[in-house]
């Protein structure tokens, strides 16, 4: 993985458009938050523990998970996995929006931060089946199905001319280029977030 100085870091959180990091100061993304987000206690407390931690700035913003998980509902999903946890977030508002039968796999590489979230997550039970919806965070080749939310699509504007070396930047331009390329999806790119790609198999 890329390392970056810490000038590097801070001007990439000031670009950002998540509401808690670059955005947070901004009349009109409060507005939008307080008159939009409808965060679930739990979701509630695990942000706010997120928000202690050295690397909050990579949590997705609340407005994103609550998109993303509205539009699960919309469909319906029974059946999610998340590739990119963190502390769960996004996880937990998914598994929150699952019927009773429906099942969540989180998966990440990092036990740490899978700890600060797990205290929260008493909702999200795992299975080992086939899924429908798959919210990916952009490092992370796509495992395709019937539907991908992926995040992080923007990378604080990285993409538009990744710098060699950049693997993370060179990488996410790879995957918004083979998506735009692929003739079997419809395909949305939004700027919530840090950028957010809706797929949907036809």
């Amino acid at each position: 993985m890329t390392k970056y100085n810490k000038n590097q870091i801070i001007s990439a959180l000031m670009s950002s458009g998540k509401s808690h990091v670059g955005r947070k100061d901004d009349p009109v993304m409060q507005y939008l938050l307080n008159h939009s987000l409808r965060e679930h206690p739990a979701l509630k407390k695990l942000r706010q523990k997120t928000m202690e931690h050295k690397l909050s700035m990579i949590m997705v913003a609340c407005e994103q998970s609550q998109f993303m998980a509205n539009l699960a509902s919309l469909i319906k999903v029974k059946k999610a996995i998340e590739i990119g946890v963190y502390t769960g977030y996004n996880a937990l508002s998914i598994a929150l929006t699952l019927p009773a039968d429906g099942k969540l796999i989180a998966c990440d590489v990092s036990e740490e931060y899978i700890n600060i979230g797990r205290p929260f997550w008493r909702l999200v039970r795992a299975t080992h089946e086939r899924f429908n919806y798959v919210p990916i965070y952009a490092r992370f080749w796509p495992y395709f199905m019937k539907c991908i939310f992926t995040v992080n699509v923007l990378w604080s504007g990285r993409v538009v001319n990744p710098e060699e070396g950049d693997i993370d930047s060179i990488s996410i331009d790879k995957l918004n280029k083979k998506l735009h390329r692929d003739v079997r999806i419809q395909l949305s790119m939004l700027t919530v977030g840090d950028g957010l790609t809706l797929a949907f198999k036809i």
